[in-house]
């Protein structure tokens, strides 16, 4: 009888530890501090359902993202994962990108990269060509694995310098059957060469090379990282016209967000660093599946999705619209770099990316 009770004592037992076992991954499931209420750059669409969900890429990081579904959506539907600008969040214009793409029966998320918004990754503020490859990837594990989603339908959409990174992923995963990049800038380009070209050199790189490495040290020093600054303000007078957009939406009612870099205090001087020895499109030209790149025709990065489509296709182009097999560049006439990010000048072409992910994503 004594021997009997043991062993209803220690199941008991056991039973108790494996449900407090169960609880706590439960409660582990997100260790994220996620915002419940609205508070987008945009107003919230009476057409989808919107929830917050959580997921981890490969390296642990947890990432934050809002999920737009169809109302009374039914079966197992296409997929778009979102994300960008560099610098942005899932508030600004990704989530009305996912938002947008959701009304016309695609299930979408608008993740926050690895290290910003109210996703996790310390320190803040940090950026890897792998790292942030790498979060369109984990997003694709999220999709497919959804009940309401087919996992043979799955796309991408990066603005911005994830648009860089959203081909880069392209060229390294192929189950994403279909990618767009909007407004793209090639984060690596630009970190190695400098706008236009305007760094385009080896004592200019080993100049770069040299501060960083300095920042570096005095970091350790100081136990803390220095930050680079958002978007400049207040606006010279004399500013670029590129800062001069930039200024309009990121630090204006139109696109300002709390949790952006953009709109406060950027990245760390530092966070770039690993752009300049790392190529984000060395592998466009392998890439199978279709890909959209959009940009404007006044818009001063309009050279990085030339750039990108001649990668993939070997076809140089400037300022015009092409189309060389399953690649498509579109030039929006008119429209400068942050049209595409909202809606404020209608140049965002919702219906020819609707009409590419239904063809791409059957």
């Amino acid at each position: 009888m004594k021997q009997f009770l043991f062993v209803i004592t220690m199941m008991a037992c056991m039973l108790t530890a494996c449900q407090q076992n169960q609880q706590n991954e439960e409660n582990m499931d997100t260790m994220l501090k996620l915002t419940q209420e609205w508070d987008k750059t945009f107003p919230k669409s009476d057409k989808v359902d919107h929830k917050k969900v959580t997921f981890k890429n490969r390296y642990g990081i947890e990432l934050a993202a809002d999920m737009y579904t169809p109302k009374n959506a039914e079966g197992k539907l296409a997929a778009i994962a979102v994300s960008g600008p560099f610098g942005a969040v899932k508030e600004q214009c990704s989530g009305l990108y996912a938002q947008h793409m959701a009304e016309r029966g695609f299930i979408t998320i608008a993740f926050d990269p690895s290290f910003t918004g109210e996703s996790g990754g310390e320190p803040r503020r940090m950026a890897s060509p792998d790292i942030n490859t790498e979060d369109f990837l984990a997003a694709v594990d999220f999709l497919s694995v959804q009940d309401n989603v087919d996992p043979e339908r799955i796309g991408i959409i990066g603005i911005c310098g994830f648009g860089g990174m959203a081909v880069n992923a392209a060229a390294l995963d192929p189950r994403i059957k279909a990618t767009v990049a909007s407004t793209m800038y090639d984060m690596s380009k630009v970190n190695v060469e400098g706008y236009f070209k305007s760094e385009d050199s080896k004592e200019q790189r080993m100049a770069k090379r040299k501060a960083l490495a300095a920042q570096r040290t005095q970091d350790f020093k100081s136990g803390t990282y220095q930050r680079a600054g958002g978007v400049v303000d207040p606006l010279p007078d004399d500013a670029p016209f590129f800062v001069k957009d930039y200024y309009d939406y990121y630090k204006t009612e139109r696109g300002y967000h709390e949790r952006s870099g953009n709109s406060t205090d950027g990245w760390n001087v530092t966070g770039c660093q690993s752009f300049m020895n790392q190529p984000l499109l060395a592998w466009a030209h392998e890439i199978d599946n279709p890909v959209l790149l959009i940009h404007g025709e006044k818009a001063h990065s309009r050279y990085f999705s030339e750039y990108a489509f001649e990668q993939m296709t070997g076809v140089h182009v400037e300022g015009v619209s092409k189309t060389v097999g399953n690649k498509q560049l579109m030039i929006i006439p008119g429209a400068v770099h942050t049209d595409l990010y909202d809606d404020k000048n209608g140049k965002i072409p919702y219906d020819k990316m609707e009409e590419f992910f239904n063809e791409n994503l059957k």
